[in-house]
């Protein structure tokens, strides 16, 4: 099949679907408690796409190049039955690869009917090993034993490897980088640590408190030599590093410093059946009308191409050039379309 391109001459490989809008925990980054309290109205189930409903959105994906498709939120493992998706997506042929990220917080009483239901992997939040820090970030009192918990069982249930991604922010959590550095040295699992990023409206993201990727590095490597290794395929958008000692590796995620729009090959699905074509997105391709109109198979893989082969979203490199904000406008929620 010839790749569908957009204008940047970029395929659609990957999916991430929002499978809610909803989340147990009140990350400061994501869904501040200050915005997102008691009194906020969350999308009722009848406007939430359904699995069938989802399933047929990806069969048109497929037509279209996607191959790898990733479960968010929100915190996906709040939608029930959820491991009923995942059979139905693992059922269509020509997905290469089902995954979900999470905050792993119940992850430790669904992983193995996840993984028998044909999801591949997972890849965990965890932004510090330190209960204190962890709590305060996640305005919770979920005790972090929970997150390690689910982390054991999903690695236990062949959902591996699993990734530990931890989004660094300067003068909060950067002084616990090397201690989860140091936590899962030696595992099967990897840590990732993430730039902080400008993703929606309600986080208050200052760009002084982002610590560059090449900062991170230097002080993981300054404690355990690193040496690089490459990518493992096209669009992967962590920097691999190998312990020199053998204990395992390590990835950095560098959305602000280095920008890797050029190679970004995902689409995104919100919970309520809109299309993005960028993280960073103003609005997006109401979907859910299309399906429940009664648009046929051929018509929803034809939108789906012509959104796609219209993208020209690049919205990290406008910033690197000062010129992001203003083009792109009002940003959507982290929560609401997904990490």
């Amino acid at each position: 099949m010839t790749p569908i391109l957009d204008r940047l001459n970029r395929p659609l490989h990957d999916v991430r679907i929002s499978v809610t809008d909803r989340c147990n925990l009140r990350c400061g980054y994501c869904m501040p408690r200050s915005v997102f309290g008691e009194g906020f109205q969350f999308l009722p189930h009848s406007e939430l796409l359904s699995f069938e409903e989802i399933t047929r959105v990806c069969q048109a994906l497929l037509a279209c190049g996607m191959r790898r498709v990733r479960l968010t939120g929100g915190e996906p493992l709040l939608r029930r039955d959820l491991h009923r998706l995942v059979a139905m997506l693992a059922a269509l042929e020509g997905i290469e690869e089902i995954s979900m990220t999470t905050n792993g917080t119940l992850l430790r009483s669904k992983a193995a009917i996840l993984k028998e239901a044909g999801l591949s992997r997972v890849t965990v939040s965890l932004d510090a090993i330190d209960e204190k820090v962890f709590q305060s970030m996640s305005d919770s009192r979920m005790p972090i034993a929970k997150v390690l918990a689910g982390i054991e069982e999903a690695t236990a249930a062949g959902l591996a490897p699993v990734k530990v991604n931890v989004v660094v922010r300067r003068g909060v959590n950067d002084h616990c980088v090397l201690d989860l550095a140091e936590r899962f040295r030696g595992r099967p699992e990897t840590v990732r640590f993430i730039e902080y990023m400008d993703v929606g409206e309600t986080n208050d993201w200052r760009a002084d408190e982002v610590v560059p990727a090449s900062e991170l590095i230097a002080a993981i490597n300054a404690r355990w030599p690193l040496t690089q290794v490459s990518r493992a395929r096209p669009g992967e958008v962590a920097s691999r590093y190998r312990y020199l000692d053998g204990a395992g590796e390590v990835g950095f995620i560098h959305s602000i410093s280095q920008p890797f729009c050029g190679s970004c090959d995902r689409i995104r699905l919100s919970s309520d059946g809109k299309l993005y074509t960028c993280l960073f997105a103003r609005s997006g391709h109401d979907l859910r009308a299309a399906v429940r109109s009664g648009a046929s198979d051929a018509q929803l893989v034809r939108e789906i191409e012509s959104i796609w082969r219209g993208r020209v979203d690049r919205y990290s490199e406008l910033r690197s050039e000062r010129a992001g904000g203003d083009e792109v406008g009002r940003r959507l929620e982290m929560s609401y379309i997904g990490g």
